[in-house]
């Protein structure tokens, strides 16, 4: 019985770890003016560089990448001064189902319809970097505009920066984007009242690493 109590108080104690583990959504605010141009920097590899992506729902969870059509970023003395992520919305893939089941390409091919991200309409995503703060080691807080679809919304997002061999490595820490913020309705509660348990978590994980060129 001892040992039956002390094995109970275990699990309880790894749920509630994993319960308070949760992402805390990023706070969205009005866009801001950007001050510095980079589009012509092209110093992004492009090939080591993605986007990672995690949706809920209450009976599961699906996941995957996206892939960047382009990225720079401005780098002075070792510190981040700005950047610009323009991420390829036709490029969007689920791993979490292997690529030869059919529920794949009919994820797939929901996720990219009119019902979410409208690819058709709108094919790329854009993070466009307005300011960088410092923390502690290699921390830094990126804050920027993210547009996805028709709506552009400063967010700020923890990241880690480090630079190894001439290759320089922006790296998020996994943070959650409220979609419907962004206008992706499908089964989303902040647009529909009668869903019952049919609905998608309006919270969607999210995480990006970006590497310069060598």
């Amino acid at each position: 019985m001892k040992k039956l109590v002390v094995s109970l108080v275990v699990i309880a104690s790894v749920l509630t770890a994993c319960k308070n583990e949760k992402k805390e959504v990023v706070e969205t605010k009005e866009a801001k003016e950007v001050e510095v141009n980079v589009a012509e920097l092209n110093n992004v590899d492009l090939s080591t560089s993605m986007i990672t992506w995690k949706g809920y729902k209450p009976t599961g969870s699906h996941n995957g990448t996206v892939a960047m059509q382009d990225a720079d970023l401005l780098i002075e003395d070792g510190s981040l001064k700005a950047g610009e992520f323009t991420i390829d919305m036709t490029t969007i893939k689920v791993e979490d189902i292997p690529a030869d089941n059919e529920g794949n390409a009919k994820l797939r091919g929901h996720l990219t319809s009119a019902d979410f991200f409208d690819v058709a309409t709108y094919p790329t995503s854009k993070f466009v970097i307005t300011n960088v703060k410092k923390k502690e080691g290699n921390k830094v807080h990126v804050t920027g505009n993210l547009t996805i679809k028709d709506v552009t919304k400063s967010v700020t997002i923890p990241a880690m920066m480090s630079t190894a061999n001439g290759v320089t490595t922006l790296e998020s820490e996994t943070f959650m984007i409220d979609r419907a913020e962004f206008n992706v309705k499908y089964g989303s509660k902040s647009f529909f009242d009668d869903l019952k348990d049919k609905f998608i978590n309006d919270d969607m994980e999210m995480s990006f690493v970006v590497k310069t060129k060598a």
